[in-house]
């Protein structure tokens, strides 16, 4: 991808989102952003455009496409993914949409303890996971169906996924580079930039990878 993009963003008020907003536009990119209470919103710029709506909604995904030049979801509600995959149900009425504006980049932010397809969590992110972060097994669920799905229904699209060990909105800790084995605890604002960064990565393209404060080449 060459830069300066059009971005269509969801999950943008988000702790992450809020930061990728402000890193995209800082860096002279444009940003469309899908808001269910646009209000949370309180930054402008002419390269800003808020759009009203829910991924739960009847939303016009080709308007909302047409334009731009990737997404990227950082979406997340525990409440209703204890009882819905919605982002898989979200994610699986936004590919076609995507093909059919030809948009083929996308970026997917999942959680550090969402097993990627075929794989299982070291140890202790298991226990992690069945223990401190048990309240939270819809959200880790619902993000293995969209991996899934990613993998299996759409080799055509240049999707990736940042499985971010995010903790907290702390002052950054350093630079989050890919890792296939390691995961690092980042603030949201380190995570927006990895994530950032990470669209415009070619070697990215179908991974579905941690990140971690450590150099790639380590790892």
């Amino acid at each position: 991808m060459d830069q300066q993009k059009t971005f269509l963003v969801f999950g943008a008020t988000g702790q992450t989102g809020q930061h990728f907003l402000r890193l995209a536009l800082e860096q002279g990119h444009r940003v469309r952003a899908l808001a269910r209470t646009p209000a949370k919103l309180t930054r402008t710029h002419p390269d800003l455009e808020v759009v009203a709506g829910s991924v739960t909604g009847g939303l016009d995904l080709d308007a909302l496409l047409d334009g731009t030049d990737a997404v990227v979801a950082m979406l997340g509600d525990v409440v209703a993914q204890r009882d819905r995959q919605v982002n898989t149900e979200f994610v699986r009425r936004l590919v076609p949409a995507m093909r059919r504006q030809g948009v083929s980049r996308f970026l997917y932010q999942a959680g550090g303890l969402s097993a990627p397809p075929g794989e299982r969590l070291p140890p202790v992110l298991r226990a992690v996971r069945a223990t401190i972060a048990r309240g939270y097994i819809g959200q880790h669920e619902d993000n293995e169906a969209v991996m899934r799905h990613l993998s299996t229904e759409a080799h055509d699209l240049e999707w990736m996924v940042h499985r971010a060990g995010i903790g907290s909105d702390g002052p950054s800790k350093g630079t989050l580079h890919r890792s296939g084995k390691r995961m690092s605890i980042g603030t949201f604002a380190d995570c927006a930039d990895y994530t950032l960064r990470t669209v415009f990565d070619d070697s990215a393209v179908h991974t579905c990878d941690p990140s971690s404060y450590h150099s790639a080449s380590a790892t």
